[in-house]
């Protein structure tokens, strides 16, 4: 017997998408504030946000 093939996901943000988002941001929120810092909490919350919706969500209720 031929096993089926998992259901197809849609694809959610990954982490490099979510790096990017967030790098750019920081980077507006630099050009308004000239505080550096914003670029690396802008990179670090959009890693956090990609690593966190590309992991399998478990039971989501769908």
């Amino acid at each position: 017997m031929v096993p089926l093939m998992p259901e197809r996901q849609r694809p959610g943000l990954n982490a490099g998408v979510g790096i990017a988002i967030g790098a750019g941001v920081g980077a507006a929120l630099f050009a308004a504030t000239d505080s550096p810092v914003w670029i690396a909490v802008g990179v670090a919350i959009g890693a956090a946000l990609g690593t966190a919706s590309s992991k399998d969500g478990g039971d989501r209720g769908e």
